[in-house]
Formats: structure tokens, C-alpha cells, sequence
């Protein structure tokens, strides 16, 4: 037979996946000898066959009744009864915090009868009378499903008793029966109506949120009521073995006198300092004190717990692993390892790189209370503060005054990137945390908020116009959230990141800085994975290294043909023969020449991946409607052939056309252009006494005959070079994997490469058949409410698609090549959760943004002890 109830004395922490968080915690204190009111819990299994089918598992009532009956006979009191009535709370209880979000019923058992008893025996009439109240109220929106303002209508009478005369009839008029007085139906239907909670509304939006399964149910804990507001020697209070927002030793939390703990979450009254109870009751406060000691030794871990005390005698409600700010999470981690509760490998486990990315920018302080202008999707965290301009040359002069400015844009193209290196944030109205504007802001560490749909930003008129109507001229101040994604009004006060001014100059900053570098001095004794950066300059490549970058693993050449030298593009696009062409390509080949040698000495002794051009040329080019404009209202003969080179050049879908290495096969030259400066690039460095390792990445590549036709090309460069300065210049060639047919071919492929580098942000477009730039903005919210997608699969890895073709390329390429080095550059190789797949995987390093560096450092070192624990698991 199949067990659906546990008393507490039966289950333990170790039971969260059937008795709930909660349920499992108070059976664990209960086993530890607490103070905890007896109860028992009803399993998520029962939970889950009851929204199954529909109606209770069958054994449930008779496993119920049973409890129910014990419970009375361990208390001397009956369920309802007319003399000193037996009460019980009936809460509910997933296997993970879900707070607020699902049912919970108080003071189940009373009735017209018991309310009496109730009263004669506490001597508090009143107070029997409005726990009835309670009841009536939280019964009939809970299990009646009657709407909460009906009874708010009643109005708050002084007299409780015709209070619940007044709930009664709210009950009676909207229902058609009454309240029932058996507390035995009282009970079983709030059982069934916690059950139904666990798919309200706004609990299946929290799962969506905070990535909770929708399957596992949760559990109802029925325990004996105790009550906090029966007089001065009685309240309700919360309490923290630590500071959770500091991570501190001391004593934190809230008391309530006469209260009863809902009103302490309602926050109906004003509380007093956890240690004004010491003035209070000392005796219970000493007590508390030392049941907190007791339970955050056991668990090894900041426990928050919640206690009520009634006439003088201390009940300990419920225990849990507090949350925690993530400045608090580093630090408690590494005392606790100094107070040898934990050690390294447990400390690293309990911090995540989430947590670490959170400590590294600059936030505001206490905006709290400042109602935002607008939301947005948070999309590169940190806070700013300046001027509205429109335009990237607007940015790029502001700033040259040393003004601070947002660059608002309704998308950013690869035209805005001088105004976002001058601004101190981005905001524009469409697009999600892959758009350009995202995945350049991360890179470059600005604060950038994206998809903020309730602004209208018009380019034209240089104003942006809020929800209520308030219309922001060019040049007013606001203040930009990239970790809540929200705007204000006006200039927040800011504050500098301790651990992001550590991490950049490496001055320490007391124990949230000791505590971060102890964390991630860890995580890279453990880690199997190696960690590069993406960066495409000098100075970028210098912030990595200090970041604690292994080298680089993408840098994008294109990055480097913008502002003056889209002349010299357009020179080489617009040749009318190869004199010109190569006339053009000899005038980008120094520039080219001296990037590299720049980024090599930045990284000296480390490996540098430069990725061949990629993107279309048209991308230099202006934009095709601006230029017919032009051409119509003031002509030139360059404006005119530009138009027609953009003409001959446009195409439907430009992701999927001529780019990549289609365009190295096209374009004379410009391979061999870009493979000499890396060369010569290597020499400088050489004959400078430096160590560069330089890597060529040929991107877009599908077929294997395509790479051997530019590593030819590239390999004879690289001879030329290297016989003309009589040095060695040892430069792998390797492809970036960005297609489905170059992962399913990618045995094949890896006969021509030294390496390859998955880059997951077109391999996920080409495998879901989705422009990231479009549909964030357009479907991705109705899949996201529909349980679709649990997160957008430009930010975490789907591993079930785009995650299976990474595996067959691994697996087949290292068959074919088995000293095949493999990493990714894509923006999953900074996403915590796709760090552990790559790892999992077998991948040799991840790259990413220079500031996603030290999360992904400490996310490889936790996925290498997970690995650890799941092979251990395995033996045993």
C-alpha cells in the first residue's frame, strides 16, 4: 500500500522531493528535539494524483484520519470540540521555496460551537472570535474561491463576533451553502484546495520564472495551531542565524508581540529588532538563540527560521536555508569553511556564477522606492546614469566632453558600436538579451537594457516618450538598471562594486573581496575546463588577462574595419579591377598588422583565436534607403556606384548568404590579406622577444573542401612569411562549427582542422530556423507564458537540439582527429548552466566577454565537482 502521509517524526531533511521543503525541514527539526508543534504531512505523491485524476488518492483519508486521531490523543484535545478545541493550520509545501504563491489555511476546526470553547479557555473572547474570523475569510477565498473584496466590503467591524456573522452570509450569498461546522469536511477540502494552488496562475508564473518544474507537486502540512496574539507574553517573530544581506554573525530578525505570524508576513504592524525580545522574554530568547545555534550546525548553513511563542513557551514553525544576497553567499561559504562546518569543494558548490556577476558592477542605492519609467529585459547588469542622446555621433561628441550619456536607439546596429563604447549605457526598445545590443553591451561590460516595448523612442524628433506620457527631450537625465531592467527618471545616487574594483586593479576590499578570490582560487584548482575571453582589442584582451582569461577564444576581425577604415572597405568593394582591389587590401594590411600585434602582446605566452572575417560586406556599406535618398535629393558619383554596389550586393536573408568563408572564396585576397597580418603580426612579436600564439578560425565553414581551400591559401601565406623573416611561425587553423551540416559533418571536417570552436549563437539560429534579432521581440513572450521555452535558447544552451549536434560533432570529430582541440566563443560559453554541459561534454575551454570571465572560471570549477559527485554517485 502505498504511504501518503508522514507525521513529522517520520520523515527527515532528506525527504524534499516527497514531503516538500517544509514538511521535510520540520521533521528534521522535530528528530533534532525542537520545540515544533506536532503535525504530519501529506506527500507531493498524493498532490500529484489528485491533479492527475482529478480526486484523492484512495488510502488518503483513512492514512489522514489516522494522524488526526493520533494527534489528538498526543494532545489531549479534540478537532472542533466544544472545550479547549483542537485547531490546525493546513500549509502548503514544494519540494522548493515558492513563497506567497501557493494556499495556506489557518484555524481549521473552529465552528458556531468550538469558537466558544475556544474563548473559555483562553480567557480571550476576542481573540476566539477573530481567529473564527480568519477562518471564514481565508477559507472561503481558498477553498470557496470567492473573491477577496467581497469580504473586504464587510468593512472591519470592532466586534469580531458580527464580523463572522458578516463572512458567513458573504459565504452563504456567494456560495449558496453555508460554512460548514464538521471539521472534518473543514479539513479534507482545504487539503484538496492547497492541492489545486500548486496550478494557480501566479504559481505556474513563478515556476516559469525561477525554472521549477511543474510536475513535482507539493506537499500540505497539517500541524497543531499555536498563537502568538493571546496577550503581552505571547508574539511571533522571524530570525537569521546571520545578516543575509551581509553574510555577518549576530542576531537578525523581527519580533511581533500579540501577533500571530501572518501579520508579521503582511507587515500589517510594525515589528521590533529580534533583540528587543531579549528585554521582552529573556528566558524564550535564550532558547531561540540556542535552537538557531543548533540548527545552523546541523544544516552547516545561514538557516532562517520562524517561531511563535505562546504565554511564555517557545514553538519553533519552520526552519529553512536562507536566502541570501550574493554578497552574503561568498562570505558565509568561506567563514564557514573557517569555522570547519564545510570545506573548499562544499563552499564553491554553495556560489554561483549568477551570484559572482551580480558583485561585479556598479548598482544604485536604494532606489527601491523610486517607481521606474519603464521595465525592459535585464541584459548586461550593472547601473548607469546620463544624458538621452539618439545617435552614435551624438554619443561619440557628448563624451567628448566628458559627459555622461545612454544611447537610446529603438535596435543598435553594428554602425551604433562607437556611440556604445562612448556611452555609459544602452537602452532601445526591441530586442531581448541575444539582440546586438546585448551581446555587445556584455562584452564591452556597459549596462544595457533591451526590449523596454513601453518607451517609443523617435530617432527623427530625438524624444522618448514614457507610459504616462511623459516625453524626454535629447539631453535629460536618466538612470539605467541592467540588473533589474528597469529606467528612472533623473540620477539615482550609484555605488561602486568592491569585487569589480578588485577584479580590475587587485586592491582588496575586506571580506566579501578575501572571500571571492579564496572562491575562485578553487574553482581553478579543480576546473577541467579552460576559460578564454572574446575580445577584439588591446585593451579588452588586457582586462581579460585580468580577469583571468586563459587566452582568447574569438577575436572578430570585423570589429576592426568600422569608423576610419570603412573608406578603405568601400574602396576594395566599389574596385573596378584587382589594381584596385589589392590597393585596397595593401592599405588595410598594415592596420590589420598592427591590431594583432597588440592583441598578442596583451596576451603574450597565450593562445589568441582571430576569426576571419564574417559578416556580409554590405555591412560596411551604408544603408540602402538613407543612400537612394541621397542619391535622389544631392547625387555624387561615389554616393552612386555605392548605391550600386549596395544594389548588386543586397540580399533576402544576409545571415545566410555571402559572409563567413563564402566570402574568403570570393573575394580575392582578402584572406591572404588577413593571414599575412596575423603572420607578420607573429614575427613583430618575436622579434620583440615575446611569445605569440596565434590560431586562424575560418567561420561559417560546411564542407570540409571549403576549409582545405583556405587552409591552402592560408598555409602558403604563412610560409611566404615565415621564409621572408627566417623565423617559425607555428599558427593552427581551425573552423568555428555554426552549422547543423558542419556539426553532422564534422569527422570529415576535422581531417582539415587543428581545432574547433562551436559558435552556438548562429548554430542555434541555423538549427531552430529563428533570427535571434527578431523573435525575442516578437513570439518569444507567448512561448515563454506557454511553457514552451523555460529560458530563451541564445541565453542557456538547448541541449535536447542545438546540445545533441555539439555531442555528434565532439564525438565524430575526435574519432577522426582525437588531439582535436574543441572550445566555443558563442554567448553560451558565459551562461552558468551551459558551462556544465560543456563540460560534461568533454570541450577543452569556453569563451566569453571579458567580464563574464571570472563566473565562468567558478562555474567550471562547481561543474568539475559535480562531475566529481555524480561519478561518485555512479561507484556507489
Amino acid at each position: 500500500m502505498t504511504r501518503y502521509v508522514y507525521d513529522f517524526a517520520d520523515g527527515s531533511r532528506d525527504m524534499a522531493d516527497l514531503l516538500g521543503g517544509k514538511g521535510a525541514n520540520l521533521a528534521e527539526m522535530t528528530r533534532l528535539g525542537l520545540p515544533v508543534p506536532p503535525g504530519f504531512t501529506v506527500t507531493t505523491h498524493a498532490c500529484r494524483e489528485y491533479l492527475a485524476t482529478g480526486e484523492e488518492p484512495g488510502e488518503l483519508g483513512a492514512q489522514a484520519a489516522h494522524m488526526l486521531a493520533e494527534l489528538e490523543r498526543r494532545t489531549g484535545r479534540e478537532l472542533g470540540g466544544r472545550d479547549n478545541p483542537l485547531l490546525l493550520s493546513v500549509r502548503s509545501g514544494s519540494k522548493f521555496s515558492m513563497p506567497g504563491m501557493m494556499e495556506t489555511i489557518l484555524d481549521i476546526g473552529l465552528g458556531d460551537e468550538s469558537v466558544l470553547g475556544l474563548a473559555k479557555a483562553t480567557g480571550r473572547e476576542r481573540f476566539a472570535w477573530d481567529s473564527y474570523r480568519r477562518l471564514l475569510q481565508m477559507y472561503g477565498r481558498t477553498v470557496l474561491g470567492i473573491a477577496p473584496e467581497l469580504f473586504d466590503r464587510r468593512g472591519s467591524n470592532d466586534d469580531p463576533a458580527q464580523l463572522v456573522e458578516g463572512f458567513k452570509k458573504v459565504i452563504r450569498d456567494a456560495t449558496g451553502e453555508e460554512f460548514p461546522q464538521d471539521p472534518g469536511e473543514q479539513l479534507y477540502r482545504a487539503i484538496q484546495a492547497v492541492f489545486r494552488s500548486w496550478n494557480s496562475e501566479r504559481a505556474r508564473l513563478y515556476r516559469r520564472r525561477e525554472h521549477i518544474p511543474d510536475d513535482l507537486g507539493t506537499a500540505v502540512n497539517i500541524q497543531v495551531m499555536v498563537f502568538g496574539n493571546l496577550g503581552p507574553d505571547s508574539g511571533t517573530g522571524v530570525a537569521f542565524t546571520r545578516d543575509p544581506a551581509t553574510g555577518a554573525r549576530g542576531v537578525y530578525g523581527d519580533y511581533l508581540p500579540d501577533a500571530q505570524g501572518e501579520d508579521v508576513v503582511a507587515g500589517i504592524r510594525n515589528a521590533v529588532p529580534l533583540a528587543e525580545l531579549e528585554r521582552l522574554d529573556p528566558s524564550s530568547y535564550r532558547q531561540l538563540i540556542d535552537h538557531m545555534g543548533t540548527l545552523e550546525h546541523h544544516y552547516r548553513d545561514l538557516c532562517d527560521v520562524e517561531f511563535t511563542i505562546e504565554r511564555g513557551t517557545l514553538w519553533m514553525l519552520q526552519t529553512r536555508v536562507g536566502k541570501r544576497t550574493a554578497e552574503a553567499a561568498f562570505r558565509i561559504a568561506e567563514a564557514l569553511v573557517d569555522e570547519k562546518l564545510i570545506d573548499e569543494d562544499e563552499a564553491l558548490v554553495r556560489v554561483g556564477g549568477t551570484q559572482l556577476a551580480r558583485l561585479m558592477f556598479p548598482r544604485f542605492e536604494g532606489h527601491a522606492e523610486t517607481k521606474p519609467l519603464a521595465h525592459g529585459v535585464a541584459a548586461s547588469p550593472g547601473a548607469a546614469v546620463g544624458a538621452i542622446v539618439f545617435d552614435s555621433a551624438e554619443a561619440v561628441r557628448r563624451a567628448a566632453t566628458r559627459e555622461k550619456v545612454i544611447l537610446v536607439r529603438r535596435e543598435t546596429t553594428p554602425d551604433d558600436l562607437p556611440g556604445m563604447v562612448a556611452a555609459e549605457a544602452v537602452l532601445t526598445s526591441r530586442g531581448g538579451k541575444t539582440s546586438h545590443a546585448a551581446v555587445v553591451a556584455r562584452g564591452m561590460g556597459k549596462v544595457c537594457v533591451c526590449g523596454a516595448e513601453e518607451l517609443t523612442v523617435d530617432v527623427e524628433a530625438r524624444t522618448l516618450t514614457a507610459p504616462d506620457r511623459t516625453v524626454l527631450a535629447e539631453g535629460t537625465v536618466i538612470s539605467v538598471d541592467g540588473t533589474a531592467g528597469t529606467v528612472h527618471l533623473g540620477s539615482l545616487p550609484l555605488t561602486d562594486s568592491p569585487v569589480g574594483r578588485f577584479l580590475d586593479t587587485g586592491e582588496r576590499d575586506g571580506a566579501l573581496t578575501d572571500a571571492v578570490t579564496r572562491t575562485l582560487e578553487h574553482a581553478d584548482a579543480v576546473r577541467h575546463l579552460g576559460v578564454r575571453a572574446n575580445a577584439d582589442t588591446p585593451e579588452d584582451a588586457a582586462r581579460a588577462r585580468r580577469y583571468g582569461a586563459e587566452g582568447i577564444g574569438l577575436c572578430r576581425t570585423e570589429h576592426m574595419f568600422l569608423g576610419e577604415r570603412r573608406s578603405l572597405v568601400e574602396a576594395m568593394i566599389l574596385a573596378e579591377d584587382e589594381t584596385g582591389r589589392c590597393s585596397a587590401l595593401d592599405a588595410l594590411l598594415p592596420l590589420q598588422r598592427a591590431d594583432f600585434a597588440g592583441i598578442l602582446a596583451a596576451m603574450d605566452g597565450l593562445p589568441v583565436t582571430i576569426r576571419l572575417i564574417d559578416p556580409p560586406l554590405h555591412e560596411f556599406l551604408p544603408d540602402r534607403t538613407e543612400l537612394a535618398v541621397r542619391v535622389a535629393t544631392h547625387p555624387t558619383t561615389h554616393d552612386e556606384r555605392l548605391l550600386t554596389a549596395v544594389e548588386r550586393m543586397h540580399e533576402s536573408n544576409p545571415m545566410l548568404g555571402l559572409r563567413g568563408v563564402r566570402l574568403g572564396l570570393v573575394v580575392p585576397g582578402l584572406v591572404e590579406m588577413q593571414v599575412r597580418a596575423i603572420a607578420e603580426a607573429v614575427v613583430e612579436r618575436l622579434e620583440d622577444g615575446g611569445n605569440p600564439k596565434a590560431e586562424i578560425m575560418v567561420p561559417l565553414v560546411g564542407t570540409v573542401e571549403e576549409l582545405r581551400i583556405v587552409r591552402t591559401a592560408a598555409e602558403r601565406v604563412l610560409a611566404e612569411v615565415a621564409d621572408a623573416s627566417g623565423l617559425t611561425i607555428d599558427c593552427p587553423i581551425g573552423t568555428m562549427i555554426e552549422l547543423p551540416r558542419a556539426a553532422l559533418t564534422a569527422g570529415r571536417i576535422a581531417e582539415a582542422a587543428d581545432f574547433f570552436s562551436f559558435g552556438t549563437n548562429d548554430l542555434t539560429q541555423t538549427a531552430w530556423g529563428m533570427s535571434r534579432d527578431d523573435v525575442e521581440a516578437s513570439f518569444f513572450p507567448a512561448y515563454l507564458a506557454q511553457g514552451i521555452f523555460v529560458t530563451s535558447p541564445f541565453e542557456t544552451l538547448d541541449r535536447a537540439g542545438v546540445g545533441r549536434l555539439v555531442r555528434i560533432a565532439v564525438e565524430e570529430g575526435r574519432a577522426t582527429n582525437p588531439g582535436l582541440k574543441i572550445g566555443v566563443c558563442g554567448e553560451h560559453g558565459g551562461d552558468p548552466d551551459s558551462i556544465h554541459f560543456f563540460h560534461d561534454t568533454g570541450l577543452d575551454y569556453v569563451s566569453c566577454s571579458p567580464f563574464r570571465v571570472p563566473a565562468a572560471r567558478l562555474e567550471a570549477g562547481r561543474a568539475a565537482l559535480a562531475n566529481r559527485a555524480d561519478g561518485a554517485s555512479a561507484a556507489t
